[in-house]
């Protein structure tokens, strides 16, 4: 059912449902003190509380193009898509020794991942959802043409290296919280949160380079500029370290269009044991 009534909705301009989703958006803020509440903090919290208007309104658009990415016909999805510097994209891919995309809730970060794979194969790492009905609908929305799957366990962190060392691309979130025990506390935006490893430590075992990317929202529904950044950083230290090196370039990025992010995401979900250093 969810499947049919998102591929009915696919079937509208992008600019209607991001009409859709700005009025969505300022109701659903309106009507949940939870979610209001915590968008609030966050961008007080990075310094961008005078943004607060238009990130309500970009996070409706966030959930309303969804239908779009996911289920329009790849080409028209792809039409939307105006990149930006693939060049730098393409010369770490040159170097062969693969390439770990990295991409923050950040714009359409959903179609960050089909783009990559409109020009070389792509693995993503992928967390099935907790409620079984929007296992179809994610699963089939996001397998596309030269894009894999590769699930949030071990066997897909072994999928992952693989790829990796046959000089392939993979595709992470690297502000999504990790499980238990997979991630370190370090500061995002200046307060502690439960940090991914990963991306170092597939760094550290493939010698894969690292390329930052996301998909800015562009107005009236014309779609998305899709930009590759370098990282310049060099990994070094201990796991906390490089999170916090690795949350540091997340932030920068974030700070090119901040209402786009997605403020209203429980990025401090715990509690630290101890302050980070």
């Amino acid at each position: 059912m969810l499947l049919r009534f998102f591929q009915f909705l696919s079937v509208f301009p992008l600019s209607v449902l991001h009409a859709i989703g700005m009025i969505t958006g300022w109701l659903v803020y309106a009507l949940t003190p939870s979610y209001r509440q915590r968008m609030r903090d966050n961008m007080t919290r990075a310094g961008y509380a005078d943004l607060l208007p238009a990130a309500i309104a970009e996070a409706g658009k966030n959930v309303f193009e969804l239908p779009f990415i996911w289920c329009a016909p790849p080409k028209r999805v792809q039409k939307t898509a105006h990149i930006h510097d693939w060049h730098i994209a393409q010369a770490a891919l040159d170097t062969g020794r693969g390439v770990i995309f990295l991409t923050p809730h950040l714009g359409c970060f959903e179609i960050i991942a089909q783009t990559i794979a409109s020009r070389t194969p792509l693995t993503a790492l992928y967390r099935p959802p907790h409620k079984a009905v929007l296992k179809p609908l994610l699963e089939q929305a996001r397998a596309r043409d030269q894009l894999t799957l590769a699930p949030a366990n071990l066997a897909g962190v072994r999928t992952l290296l693989k790829t990796l060392r046959k000089g392939g691309a993979i595709g992470l979130l690297p502000d999504q919280v990790p499980q238990q025990g997979e991630g370190v506390w370090t500061e995002f935006f200046g307060k502690a949160a439960y940090t991914m490893t990963l991306p170092a430590r597939l760094h550290e075992m493939s010698g894969a380079q690292l390329v930052l990317s996301f998909a800015e929202r562009l107005p009236r529904g014309d779609g998305f500029a899709i930009h590759f950044v370098p990282f310049t950083e060099t990994l070094r230290g201990s796991p906390a370290q490089q999170a916090r090196t690795i949350n540091a370039a997340m932030e920068q990025l974030i700070a090119r269009c901040p209402s786009q992010y997605f403020w209203s995401y429980n990025r401090y979900k715990g509690t630290p044991p101890t302050a980070p250093s």
